[in-house]
């Protein structure tokens, strides 16, 4: 069965050609079939795959052909799979089946159905290369594919010049992140002689020392890159413009693909990155700060996608936290849970959006838990395990993320305190959102109800979202992958107020938004009030900050550079040629008289200088 590895990318890839080279020209039906099928297809070949590699537990290499000899540099298209690459595999096929089947009936009245699924195909096989690559070089072909074809989803919508902005936003700023990441690359082959990701690794551990300068640099300039892709700080500004897309490909880029590739980009890098502590640092501490600020922006915003955007960014700052802290499993155990409840939370938001006027202001909603039963229950499941209520699959990965974090000699307790914040304003925002729209005064009627293709990916996902936290970790050997964690644990106390917190935040939501015994108008509506919400508003004014220090700078450059000094020296010289031809043209008057009195003033000059003259 491990021989099938390589269909599992082909699949999603066909069906996109398939759909690229028809041009719309399929029938719908053939269109969803191809579309949602494939990456059906390739979730069944992962499931076949992940048995297989289990009854061994042994990591699986398989080479396909050599993409280029240049040297001693012969990097292949060659697959790894181990632990990580099955748990990966499993959530962008599985996760990205459900969501594919969401669309069929979520864009089946959109002309552009089947451009839609050839980019949501691509963007499937270019993720699935990314994971699967046994070469850092292969790696980069799937990173940069995931960003050209995001590129493309969240511009889907074109026509409308702010969806034009937004995926070109995002196309710019995940540059600069995949610049430093290259640049990381080209130091490692420089030092280590190779991007195979498993002899590098050894040849970094028999070259470098723990603490040495250049396995720091390196892993700086890779955080570079997962900053950039999984939208950390200071690179995060465009992910919540993303939200132009299609909800499923919000539901796509944020859960199964896109921004979890940083993550798994460290995680799988993270033999490196235990030689440069002051990078792990780094990265706990981008995570953290991360966190806390997509969370503060989340409890202010009004825009139903950009608060789930905004949570996503506060969510991968949690598993950012836990690479940072060496606590590898729980990064991705955390991964794989929030791939359940944010996919499940954006294919709500969708529903809602879809049968109510395409609206996305929240604070015109409200009293949808009777009249959209299946949403209502999917917010709910979604926003509890969001929030790690107990039992939830949230719960689980968040919870073990925080204890680890305490255990970080020195800064630990620290990170501690502040991912605890960062929980409790995740249930308050998560809370916000389901007593704001679900409860309360009806203000807008549904004018249909999700279909079963909507409703059978929903319910799937609750039960992912309320159980997975039971059976994500033990069904993977991720041990395969990353060296066994202490079995250390902090005293009950510490658990104790780790698991009490976010039930502290629900009680505050209720209390604010739904229950009304707790007044905050007034301090809402004070001065200092407004202008903190302000700021947390307009996440911390980044967006005005890069304007105003370099995206008009920038303008300005280049509206000075539309007349260049080096176009000036040329006209300059183009000018004087001029000028000489115009002197030199009244020299060819075409008059006998002229041409004979030239001739003898010239025989007089070159007679006088003969003659020293002159």
């Amino acid at each position: 069965m491990l021989k099938l590895l390589p269909l599992i990318p082909l699949f999603p890839l066909v069906s996109s050609i398939i759909l690229m080279v028809t041009l719309g020209k399929l029938p719908k039906r053939m269109v969803a079939i191809l579309g949602a099928g494939s990456v059906g297809m390739a979730a069944l070949i992962t499931l076949l795959v992940g048995l297989a590699f289990m009854e061994t537990g042994q990591p699986h290499h398989q080479v396909l052909w050599t993409w280029m000899r240049v040297g001693e540099f012969s990097p292949d298209i060659a697959f790894y799979l181990d632990g990580l690459t099955l748990v990966m595999m499993s959530v962008i096929t599985g996760v990205g089946f459900l969501i594919h089947l969401f669309s069929t009936e979520f864009m089946e009245d959109d002309n552009s159905f089947s451009r839609y699924f050839a980019y949501l195909n691509m963007f499937v096989f270019a993720m699935l290369i990314l994971v699967m690559a046994d070469n850092l070089l292969l790696l980069y072909l799937g990173w940069e594919g995931v960003g050209a074809c995001s590129y493309l989803l969240v511009g889907f919508w074109y026509q409308n010049p702010d969806n034009g902005a937004a995926a070109r936003k995002a196309f710019v700023v995940t540059r600069i992140g995949d610049t430093a990441m290259a640049v990381g690359l080209f130091l490692l082959f420089t030092e280590l002689g190779t991007l195979d990701i498993q002899p590098l690794a050894e040849a970094a551990k028999s070259q470098w020392e723990v603490g040495d300068t250049l396995p720091v640099v390196a892993c700086l300039l890779l955080l570079g890159g997962a900053v950039g892709k999984s939208a950390q700080l200071p690179l995060h500004t465009w992910l919540p413009d993303a939200m132009a897309g299609p909800t499923p490909v919000s539901a796509l880029i944020h859960a199964a693909t896109m921004v979890t590739a940083g993550v798994y980009l460290i995680a799988r890098t993270h033999e490196l990155f235990l030689l440069a502590p002051p990078a792990m640092l780094a990265v706990a501490l981008v995570g953290l700060i991360t966190s806390l600020m997509a969370a503060f922006t989340a409890l202010n915003q009004h825009d139903i996608k950009r608060i789930l955007a905004y949570s996503t960014i506060s969510q991968i700052g949690y598993m950012f936290l836990a690479l940072g802290v060496g606590a590898w499993a729980a990064g991705i155990f955390h991964l794989v849970t929030h791939a359940f409840f944010k996919a499940l939370l954006f294919l709500a938001a969708g529903a809602v959006i879809h049968c109510l006027h395409h609206e996305h202001n929240i604070f015109k909603m409200g009293g949808l838990r009777t009249r959209l039963p299946v949403v209502f229950w999917s917010f709910l499941i979604g926003s509890a395990a969001l929030a790690a209520l107990p039992l939830t699959s949230g719960f689980f990965s968040k919870d073990m993320i925080l204890l680890q974090a305490y255990e970080l000699p020195g800064v630990g307790p620290w990170l501690w305190v502040g991912g605890l914040l960062g929980a409790l304003l995740t249930a308050m925002y998560s809370f916000r959102l389901v007593f704001v729209v679900f409860f309360g005064e009806t203000k807008m009627e549904p004018d249909k109800q999700p279909g079963v293709r909507m409703a059978v990916p929903l319910s799937l996902l609750c039960v992912l979202a309320l159980v997975g936290g039971f059976f994500a970790l033990p069904l993977v050997p991720l041990a395969s992958a990353f060296p066994v964690a202490s079995e250390h644990h902090p005293s009950h106390l510490i658990e104790g107020i780790s698991i009490a917190v976010p039930l502290i935040g629900l009680a505050i939501a209720y209390f604010i938004f739904l229950g009304g015994q707790w007044k905050v108008d007034g301090l809402v509506n004070s001065a200092s009030g407004q202008m903190l919400r302000k700021f947390w508003f307009s996440g911390w004014a980044m967006d005005w900050l890069y304007d105003k220090f370099w995206v008009q700078p920038y303008k300005s450059l280049t509206h000075l550079l539309r007349r260049e000094c080096m176009d000036d020296i040329y006209n300059t010289i183009v000018k004087f040629c001029q000028l000489l031809y115009r002197v030199f043209s009244y020299t060819q008057a075409g008059r006998l008289r002229w041409y004979a009195t030239s001739m003898v003033f010239g025989m007089i000059v070159v007679i006088a200088l003969l003659q020293g003259v002159i």
